[in-house]
Parts: structure tokens; sequence; C-alpha cells
């Protein structure tokens, strides 16, 4: 363990990138909120449609999400090394990836309608929901393209180019909202379609501009075009590393996306406090994300140039940073509970409740932070496959029963499903911080996408 310690200089480099990477994961969930917000001066009708549109489209998207995210050990690994064309080919190929995986998710988005019908949605919001979805369509491909061209920036340390892009896309979208939601500028009154078409729109201009203020470190990467880009063995790689975790993220949104379903069979009250405690864990999750991505970089840097000491340290700086962390945002949920409900209520049943669900995220935090800190880690080094399985069992197996368990056949109710998603998040974290140990107790390599840096690979391990 003691080769996991780390200098004040890993620590400083953790939070150097770490802070503009939460800072830009803060913005686009802010860009989903100001949505919300403003449609909800509408009606209470298309509160609810939006809500639903969202997360039908963000569950239809995270597999692509999460597939993407193999550029994350594959690009930083490559500017470790120091091997430019590598960047340039998964670029290139991350692209390619994002044309393949926007195919799918229009096939799914297109029946939105019958299939939130079968989901047993309310009827009065369905069409109203998958008009947004239908009218979400032209913007899953620059969605995907933005991550793409974030990703590779971040792999490079570029965070300037990415805050930019961020701060003008969350203005340029409450700007559109304003003016298509509520009629403003002569335009008509949009409502939902119009919140969809300034979010569509704001996709679009996320990409185009983060292409644009990211130029100069893009532009060699982008041109000339490689042949080699198109070939399958190579996308092939990308995919074994990149469908895991797509998977992964799946298996993570679908059980607390099941999780919010089955608080709502409780009662509404119960949902709303539930709603109000699991957005405050968002927001300050944002900070171990933040840092889980940092650690993928830095990880992935230091295997580039054959520096395995220096991966073992950053590893353990980002698990320092993101539980540090933690443990103070948990001390702070668990002191002051009703304080931070009533920013969001004044209901006094859902405070109640509200009030006893926020000291269990405090808790539930602290593993939630390490799991996704140690996932960062195990993926700058490549590792992709067990960490999904982990969260097959954890979710599915561990949670997701104990959860339905104390909720529903116990006299805890609504806390009881909470503490299932301690347990659940427990196991992740302890299963992770043993596969980080494992895998950073062996030789740890760069990951081969190219045939020819197999050999070179072979060569560094020889000489």
């Amino acid at each position: 363990m003691r080769a996991f310690i780390p200098t004040l200089d890993d620590m400083r480099r953790t939070i150097r990138l770490a802070a503009p990477v939460a800072f830009v994961q803060v913005g686009m969930t802010t860009m989903g909120v100001v949505d919300v917000i403003i449609v909800g001066h509408v009606s209470g009708m298309a509160l609810a449609a939006v809500a639903l549109g969202n997360i039908y489209f963000f569950g239809t998207v995270i597999f692509g999400m999460g597939a993407l995210m193999a550029l994350d050990p594959i690009i930083a690994q490559a500017v470790g090394a120091q091997d430019d064309l590598a960047v340039s080919r998964g670029l290139q190929r991350g692209l390619i990836l994002s044309v393949l995986f926007t195919i799918p998710a229009i096939a799914i988005m297109l029946p939105a309608e019958p299939l939130l019908r079968w989901l047993g949605q309310p009827a009065s919001i369905v069409p109203v929901a998958a008009r947004f979805a239908r009218l979400s369509i032209p913007g899953i491909f620059p969605f995907f393209a933005f991550l793409v061209l974030r990703q590779t920036l971040q792999a490079q340390h570029r965070m300037r180019s990415i805050v930019i892009t961020i701060v003008a896309a969350n203005l340029l979208n409450a700007g559109l909202d304003w003016v298509l939601v509520f009629g403003r500028l002569g335009m008509p009154a949009g409502g939902v379609a119009g919140s969809a078409i300034a979010t569509t729109l704001s996709r679009w201009f996320m990409a185009v501009v983060m292409l644009g203020v990211g130029w100069r470190s893009l532009r060699a990467h982008l041109f000339p075009w490689s042949k080699r880009a198109f070939e399958f063995a190579p996308l092939r790689r990308m995919l074994s590393l990149g469908v895991p975790i797509g998977l992964q993220l799946q298996i993570e949104y679908g059980a607390f996306a099941f999780i919010g379903f089955f608080m709502g069979w409780i009662g509404t009250a119960q949902l709303a406090s539930h709603q109000v405690a699991i957005n405050l864990a968002a927001l300050t999750f944002m900070v171990p994300l933040g840092v889980g991505a940092a650690a993928a970089v830095l990880v992935g840097n230091a295997i580039g140039r054959h520096d395995p000491a220096a991966a073992r340290r950053q590893a353990g700086a980002a698990l320092v940073c993101g539980t540090g962390f933690m443990v103070l945002s948990a001390i702070t949920f668990i002191a002051i509970p009703a304080q931070l409900a009533s920013l969001y209520t004044k209901q006094a049943e859902v405070l109640l409740l509200a009030a006893q669900l926020i000291p269990v995220a405090g808790i539930f935090q602290v593993f939630d932070g390490l799991q996704v800190v140690a996932g960062g880690i195990l993926r700058g080094a490549g590792d992709t496959r067990v960490p999904m399985l982990i969260n097959l069992v954890a979710y599915w197996l561990v949670m997701m029963p104990l959860s339905l368990f104390l909720g529903f056949r116990t006299s805890l109710g609504a806390v009881g499903l909470w503490d299932g998603l301690v347990a659940g998040l427990g196991v992740v974290a302890v299963l992770l911080l043993l596969r980080v140990r494992h895998r950073f107790g062996k030789d740890l390599r760069r990951i081969v996408v190219d045939e020819e840096q197999s050999l070179q690979v072979a060569g560094d391990s020889t000489a």
C-alpha cells in the first residue's frame, strides 16, 4: 500500500485537473436544471413531460456516453507516450463511433410514445414527452461528438476550451429557452417543444464551439484524416474497452431509476423527498466525478510514459481527494439535513421525509465517491470489464433485492429503499478498491489498439 502514498505534487496535479472537470460536469447538469425551471413556469404537466423526456433521452444515449469513455485511457496513454499518431487515430475513431452510436439511438427515440405507454407512464403527459424526445433526436450526434472532443482535450489537459464552451452553452441555452418556451422576440410560444428545440440547438452549439475554441489542439489530429481510422480491428478493440463502460453506466442508471420508480409506489411525498435528497447528493457527487475523470487522465498519462510508480501515486492522490471531499460533505448532510431540505420545499411532510433521507445520502455518497474515483483509476489503466461485472452484481444482486425487502417488507419504507442503496454502493466501493489494489500490484502496460503499437509495446517490455 505504500506505493499508493501520493506526494504533494501528485495531489496538486489531481486538484488542478479535477477542479475544471467538476466545473464542466456541473455546467452540463445546469443546462437540464434550467430547462426544468423555465418549463416549470408553463405548467405542472409541461414540467413532468420535460422530466420524462429527459429521462428517456439520457436512458437512450447513456450507453454511447459510456462507450466513448474508452477514449480516456487510449488518448491519455498516447499523450503520456507522446504518440501523436495514436491521439489522432483515437479522436477520429471516436467520431466514427459517434456516428455508429447515433443510429441505434435514433431507432430507440422514434417510438418513444408507444414505449412510454408500455412502461405505464401517465397517459396525459406521454404524447408531450414523446414529442420532446423526438425533437431531441437531431441533437444526439453533436452530443456524442462534443463528448469525443472533450475527452481528447481533457486527456491533453486543455481544460480552458472545455470550460469556455460549457459557460457559453449554458448562456445560450437559457436565452433560447426564454425565447422559444415563452415566445419572446417575435417567436411563437413553444412550451415543451420550444425547450427541446433550445436544447438541441445548444448541443450543436457545444460541438461547434468546442471545435472552434480547441482548434489549435485538435486540428493536427483531425487532418489529414487517416484511412486507418476506419479499420475494423482497432475499432473492435476500442469497443472491447468501451462497451463494458457503457453497460456499467446503463446498469447504474437503471438501478437508480428503478429506486425512484419504487419510491413512487410508496407515495407522492416519498417520491418528492427522494428527489430532494438525490438532487443534493448528485450536486456534491460532481466533485468525485471530476476527480475520477482526472484520475483516468493522470493514471493513463503515467502508464503511457512507462512510469508505473507515478500511476500508483496518482491513484492514491485521487482516492485521498475524492474521499476527503465526500467525508466533509457527509458530515454536512448528517449535521443539518432539515436546513438543506428547506432549500427545496416548504411542504411539511416532504421536509420531514427528506430530513430522514439526507443523512442516509451522506453515508451513501462516501461510498459513491469512492466507487467513481476507483472506477476512473481503473479506466485509466484500461481495466473496464471487471468493474462492469462488479456493478452488475452489486446493483442488481445486492442493492435491488435489499432495497425492495427493506422498503416494502419492513416498516422502514422510503428509508429502507435508501438503506439498500447504501449497501449496494458499499459493495461496489469495496470491490473496486480491491480491484485497484490487485490491478496496480501487477505490471501496468499501455493499451494496444493498432498492430504496430503492439510491436512497440513488446519492444519496450524487453528493453
